[in-house]
């Protein structure tokens, strides 16, 4: 964090690229194109350490300087800056047609993509090289973290968990859920963080009328006998915590919100019990039992992996899949969120109880300090 633009390790970037190495030997691929477009995609910054922003394109091959494209023009600067070791380009609005120029002159004849193209662009590099997607690959390396990358997802969930101590501090009657929202920014930009989420639901327990917090603030003032629950990431650059919380406001929670709120507890307490390396999906699936034994079903996934993306596994509840079980079982290393936001099956009130873990050899590892409890404030 004193860095002023953090990096890892040469050691760290050093083993992405061996990985990224062995994906284009095992496809037969000469070069590897590695991609942010219209501000999607994080690949390039796993690589390379430079967030994206508008447009990356980033040409790898094993043993050499990596070139990259970069948009706009008064981003190129920072870019170079942040990532001397690299070749780096303003790509004057025609980012893509400068990297073919590149792949060309360096005879390039099969190449690999990881990162999101709209479709006129992904034609451009078909009428010129064999092209082979490599997203699920990408994925794959993604879901194991190494020891540098869970420090960095503990620095996200530190400020994750600053945004919620925020909230629960700064919470009264009268103001409105964006200036919630803005509460929770507040404890963590100061110290170089940025906003993944903050979902923020604000409803009166006596009469609820939502069941999930909903993914944009309303000008809806709290009031004396609300709930408020919420789901809360803070990115530490692309590593971010996510951290799921209820607590009533001036009032004790009425008995619907005290069950509601112990079965998510009991939920999270039983799928965190058989979570470690080798868990299969139906031992995850079959701990969620305990939801539909008091009566409740889910609104939200109940188990997805984090850290990087939104990965699998995706799992629901028995009365509430999320598809088919994934044919995997947890590994070591694994950064997942159990959060199991339990409604009522009428699906007209509901809380949020959980938090990023890492799966041990032997069980799972909080990521997050932030209290667990249903809490009261005001």
């Amino acid at each position: 964090m004193r860095q002023e633009y953090p990096r890892f390790s040469d050691a760290e970037y050093a083993r992405r690229h061996r990985a990224l190495g062995a994906l284009m030997e095992k496809n037969g691929l000469d070069h590897l194109l590695v991609i942010t477009d219209h501000r999607a995609g994080n690949a390039p910054q796993w690589v390379t350490g430079w967030p994206g922003t508008v447009e990356a394109y980033v040409i790898f091959r094993p043993g050499e300087k990596m070139w990259m494209a970069v948009e706009w023009v008064n981003h190129f600067p920072l870019a170079r800056k942040m990532c001397p070791h690299i070749e780096v380009h303003w790509g004057a609005h025609h980012g893509l047609e400068h990297m073919i120029r590149e792949l060309k002159h360096r005879g390039a004849k099969r190449i690999g993509v990881i990162g999101p193209l709209v479709v006129a662009k992904y034609r451009q590099l078909e009428e010129q090289f064999q092209v082979v997607g490599l997203d699920a690959e990408y994925v794959r390396l993604r879901m194991i973290k190494s020891e540098e990358e869970l420090d960095w997802l503990r620095i996200g969930a530190a400020m994750s968990d600053a945004g919620l101590a925020a909230l629960l501090a700064g919470t009264r009657p009268g103001l409105t859920e964006r200036e919630l929202g803005a509460i929770v920014e507040s404890a963590y930009i100061k110290h170089g963080g940025t906003t993944m989420i903050h979902y923020i639901g604000v409803t009166s327990m006596a009469r609820p009328h939502i069941y999930v917090p909903p993914q944009h603030h309303s000008p809806r003032k709290v009031k004396k006998g609300d709930v408020v629950f919420c789901e809360l990431s803070a990115v530490w650059w692309d590593y971010a915590g996510q951290v799921l919380r209820t607590f009533t406001v001036g009032a004790d929670a009425t008995p619907l919100f005290r069950d509601l709120h112990a079965t998510s507890e009991a939920a999270f307490d039983a799928v965190t019990k058989v979570a470690r390396h080798g868990a299969t999906m139906q031992e995850i699936l079959d701990a969620t039992g305990v939801i539909e034994k008091s009566g409740f079903t889910i609104c939200d996934d109940l188990m997805h992996g984090f850290g990087g993306g939104y990965f699998q596994p995706i799992i629901g509840c028995k009365s509430r899949m999320a598809g088919p079980l994934p044919d995997m079982m947890l590994e070591e290393n694994m950064t997942v969120v159990v959060q199991p936001n339990v409604i009522t099956r009428d699906h007209k009130a509901g809380v949020q109880v959980g938090e990023l873990v890492r799966v041990t050899r032997t069980g799972f590892e909080r990521l997050h300090r932030a209290k667990r409890g249903l809490f009261r404030v005001g």
